[in-house]
């Protein structure tokens, strides 16, 4: 089983998130922001992995710890729950239409963090959730899991179906990316032998 339990705790937050690469879609998602909590409630959904997380946070100051913190626990998990990498197809891409919205995500499980965010949102907020978190999450799922990622709008729509369409987008490739290849089970897929 590809899983992993990562637990962190700082003076921000105190996070506890379980994350299963081969599950089904379920998930439990409690960090004191409910955007967030729908943003990850689809993601989980959409890559079938089970997700499970809490998070006490200073959502009194504002949801920047929260987003950012639990998005490092994610991409720890993530790496850890893929080991060596054996058998990924590493590879994973989609363009994603939600109503208005078409999203282009584009992974690459490379052991290089590198993040391409081409998002136009056009609000400051949603609800109390300040959008430019979206981009913050995203940097730092990308820096710890240790992967290449391009988020591209190339159709127009409004701030919530533009995050939205990411976070589904960013699972359905995932879920390509991870899955293991029947050709190349036993291999990494990397002329290198790592990633």
């Amino acid at each position: 089983m590809r899983t992993a339990e990562i637990k962190r705790k700082t003076k921000e937050t105190d996070i506890c998130l379980q994350l299963n690469l081969d599950g089904t879609g379920a998930s439990s998602v409690d960090t004191g922001c409910g955007f967030l909590d729908h943003m990850l409630t689809l993601f989980s959904k959409h890559s079938h992995y089970d997700l499970s997380v809490t998070c006490k946070g200073d959502t009194q100051v504002d949801y920047h710890h929260t987003v950012e913190d639990v998005a490092i626990c994610l991409g720890t998990a993530f790496s850890k729950a893929l080991g060596d990498k054996r058998g990924i197809c590493r590879y994973g891409d989609i363009i994603l239409p939600m109503d208005e919205t078409l999203v282009l995500c584009a992974v690459d499980i490379s052991g290089r963090d590198y993040l391409g965010f081409a998002l136009n949102i056009p609000a400051e907020k949603i609800g109390d959730f300040d959008t430019e978190l979206c981009e913050e999450f995203m940097c730092a799922f990308v820096r710890e899991s240790s992967l290449t990622l391009h988020l591209r709008q190339l159709a127009g729509g409004n701030s919530h179906h533009i995050i939205e369409a990411s976070f589904k987008a960013l699972g359905r490739t995932l879920a390509k990316a991870t899955a293991i290849s029947e050709k190349y089970a036993n291999e990494i897929p990397s002329t290198k032998g790592v990633i």
